[in-house]
């Protein structure tokens, strides 16, 4: 399984796409862009909220 998240799926304005094995690999990884991109450290807990909401989950091979 593989999971992915992009900025533009919360309505951000931004192209960073990740992608990881499990949420906790991708979690640090939004994290981490949140803090060097968009100044969020902590990422608010509504943001927060709709970055859980919006990682998707792909079966298949990588």
């Amino acid at each position: 399984m593989k999971y992915t998240f992009a900025c533009k799926d919360i309505g951000m304005d931004c192209g960073f796409k990740a992608e990881a094995k499990s949420k906790e690999e991708l979690l640090p990884k939004i994290a981490a862009h949140a803090k060097e991109q968009h100044n969020m450290d902590p990422i608010p807990q509504d943001v927060m909220d709709k970055v859980n909401a919006a990682i998707k989950e792909k079966k298949g091979l990588f």
